[in-house]
């Protein structure tokens, strides 16, 4: 028999605020995390504007030798695990914990970037003796993962999930099955990203993947708008507490939500476009709700991949049509990457916690920047304006290059 999951802890440092509070409240109040780059002079890019994490102090969690030599999405991670660690009381209960049942995944679509390119200038303009010995470990995609076992002894399942936009939500994903199977009782689990660089922006710039709204960075990212050009660079953390049912009820812990299914899926089909019918997505979706028992009319809220994209907006629209039927009218299928922009890696991590926020408070955030209706986009996405409703069962829709597809779903804690 399958054991049962709650979420038990949060942590966020995000484009709207570095803690979950902040977070929530910019969230409900529909503002744009959205700004120019002050992170290094964007001046020779085409796109000048990003949503940047701000203000984050990575002294308040690690001393000043871990800041030197930690990336920054590394540091991220750290402070948003700090936060969902203390959130869940766990800091209290570590002595009675199994340390060896206590996991961590940590997802990240590109790792140590900044780190990355840092040294390569170094290493072409001064030559191999100024690369720093911390490279590797610097760069290294599951450092992360690594470096919050170590804070915390927890000596479980152990890794960095790698599937570019879709990376955390795999890594929330595994972390529930780890737990529905026996395998650990607590599972610390989420994304970070902190690829908003010279490079990466240049790429996905020349790609025309990006919104190029310069002269109006808040209203850049519009999902399902029929004037959404591209989607916005955003970094950022999310980390949760997974903890199985009856653990969490023996300590007293606060639950936020329990997770219910996870569902995953390739396309198959692009390295970067998605399947036009949203097959894949279709596919990961039902496999979520029949991995949770769902019916379509628990659903109430769907928190979309929607990352402002023409192609990808539209496949993934049919794909929640094909779904639901007329259930697709009744619910909210938004996408909160209005407000964040596109966090990459950390994206699924940040919805699934909006998932469980939105199952706990019963609001679900708007969808902003909704100016002109798409057609081909028309369901309800909580347009301008958040919606307080009760909300039985969330899901969040994760997709990354490669044609990966996540869906994970939360129910409601009576």
């Amino acid at each position: 028999m399958k054991r049962r999951v709650a979420v038990t802890g949060l942590g966020l440092v995000t484009p709207l605020g570095n803690t979950v509070q902040t977070t929530w409240e910019a969230m409900i109040a529909g503002r744009s995390g959205a700004g120019p780059i002050t992170r290094f002079d964007a001046a020779k890019l085409a796109v000048k504007f990003a949503c940047e994490v701000k203000g984050f102090d990575p002294s308040l969690y690690m001393d000043k030798k871990e800041v030197r030599r930690y990336d920054l999405f590394a540091q991220f991670a750290i402070a948003a695990a700090a936060q969902a660690v203390k959130d869940s009381c766990l800091e209290e209960s570590w002595s009675k914990v199994d340390l060896q049942r206590v996991g961590v995944l940590i997802g990240t679509g590109t790792g140590g970037i900044s780190t990355f390119e840092e040294q390569c200038q170094l290493y072409l303009e001064k030559g191999p003796d100024r690369v720093s010995p911390f490279f590797v470990p610097m760069f290294m995609p599951n450092v992360a993962a690594a470096l919050v076992s170590m804070r915390y002894g927890a000596k479980g399942p152990n890794y960095g999930t790698v599937s570019a936009c879709a990376s955390s939500a795999h890594s929330i994903g595994d972390a529930f099955r780890y737990i529905q199977h026996d395998e650990a009782d607590v599972m610390i689990a989420g994304g970070s990203e902190a690829a908003i660089t010279p490079l990466a922006l240049a790429s996905f710039a020349n790609m025309k993947a990006l919104s190029e709204r310069n002269d109006d960075p808040a209203t850049a990212s519009r999902p399902f708008d029929k004037d959404r050009d591209g989607f916005v660079m955003g970094d950022g953390a999310a980390v949760c507490i997974l903890e199985e049912w009856a653990h969490a009820k023996k300590r007293g812990a606060k639950i936020y939500a329990e997770v219910v299914g996870y569902g995953m899926t390739a396309d198959a089909h692009h390295i970067t476009a998605p399947e036009p019918s949203g097959e894949g997505a279709q596919r990961a979706i039902r496999l979520a709700m029949q991995d949770g028992g769902i019916r379509p009319e628990q659903v109430g809220y769907v928190n979309a991949h929607g990352t402002s994209t023409p192609h990808g907006d539209a496949a993934e629209t049919a794909a929640v049509k094909a779904v639901f039927g007329e259930q697709a009218r009744k619910l909210v299928f938004g996408s909160t990457k209005s407000m964040t922009g596109h966090l990459l890696g950390a994206a699924g991590a940040l919805e699934f916690a909006v998932c469980a926020l939105t199952a706990r408070q019963g609001i679900i955030p708007p969808t902003i920047n909704q100016f002109t209706p798409d057609p081909a986009c028309d369901l309800d996405s909580a347009p301008n304006h958040a919606v307080q409703r009760p909300v039985e069962v969330a899901l969040s829709n994760s997709f990354g290059f490669g044609g990966h597809n996540v869906t994970l779903a939360v129910r409601r804690v009576a």
